[in-house]
């Protein structure tokens, strides 16, 4: 079902942008904000291990300085038929973890100082199955996708913007004004709509994982309980919010960056309750 939803969202923002675009640049406006925004978000794709893991100074470590770490890294992906990832610490009393590069043989997993000092063994099984899953899944080119598509759509918006502002306004007549109005309002609704569209997308791809992670660890209540911790050791120690912290929130499995009511549409990640709901329904289903 989390596929499906993926799916269905990916379709509607694809549609969005073929709407978006005929109405705010036409064909060719559409073609070359798609191309940027490919050209910006392909690059960042490519080098996505090296730029995030450097951003937080991230310290690859071996089997032998982290051996229970590495133990668990390498059973979780040989029981999913990945490859050895690359194995990094961030000192960072923030409890999380997360997972990164363009594909499997190009993965690495990475957990803070303080989800080590926090979780058990079988907890943080559950944790890295979740990050592994993101890798076998391709999540990170998904998310590559997604960001390509809404990153057009806004280079629309912003193109029909500066054009309304140098073409439009001066102009004669009430069809002229009332064209202007409607596509100011097109460029400032259709980013908003393909923001909330690739925040849906991420929380789809966290479900998955969830459920993904459970099934490498062979134990949903180990997750569950990892995620209640997690979540309470955010709350406590939270991330620095930074623009570091916003660009790459969606990366770990805890939102670093808190947000609730409206600001839960607005989220990377689904509400932390209901991800525990839906992990103590799998383990009655075993």
């Amino acid at each position: 079902m989390n596929y499906f939803k993926t799916f269905v969202l990916m379709l509607l923002l694809t549609v969005l942008l073929v709407v978006a675009g005929g109405l705010l640049g036409g064909e060719q406006g559409m073609v070359i904000a798609l191309i940027f925004a490919a050209i910006m978000n392909i690059g960042t794709y490519w080098f996505s291990d090296k730029m995030v893991l450097s951003m937080y100074h991230a310290t690859p470590v071996t089997e032998s300085e982290q051996p229970e770490l590495y133990s668990i890294v390498r059973n979780l992906a040989q029981r999913g038929n990945l490859p050895m990832p690359k194995v990094y610490i961030v000192e960072e009393d923030t409890p999380n973890a997360f997972a990164t590069g363009r594909n499997p043989q190009h993965a690495a997993v990475c957990v803070t100082s303080g989800i080590m000092r926090i979780l058990n063994k079988d907890e943080l099984s559950g944790v890295l199955g979740h990050e592994l899953t993101h890798v076998k899944n391709r999540d990170i080119l998904i998310g590559s996708i997604a960001a390509t598509v809404a990153g057009a759509i806004s280079m629309l918006a912003m193109m029909a913007e500066w054009g309304a502002m140098f073409t439009g306004f001066g102009g004669r007549g009430k069809d002229k004004d009332g064209n202007i109005i409607a596509l100011i309002a097109m460029a400032i609704i259709a980013p908003l709509v393909a923001s909330l569209i690739q925040l849906a997308i991420s929380r789809q791809r966290e479900y998955a994982a969830d459920k993904g992670g459970s099934n490498l660890s062979g134990n949903p209540l180990s997750l569950a309980s990892a995620l209640n911790k997690l979540e309470a050791g955010n709350d406590a120690e939270p991330m620095p919010d930074s623009k570091m912290a916003n660009v790459t929130a969606h990366m770990f499995i805890i939102n670093p960056l808190r947000g609730k009511g409206f600001k839960k549409l607005f989220s990377t990640h689904p509400a932390t309750e209901d991800r525990i709901a839906r992990l103590k329904e799998m383990a009655k289903g075993l």
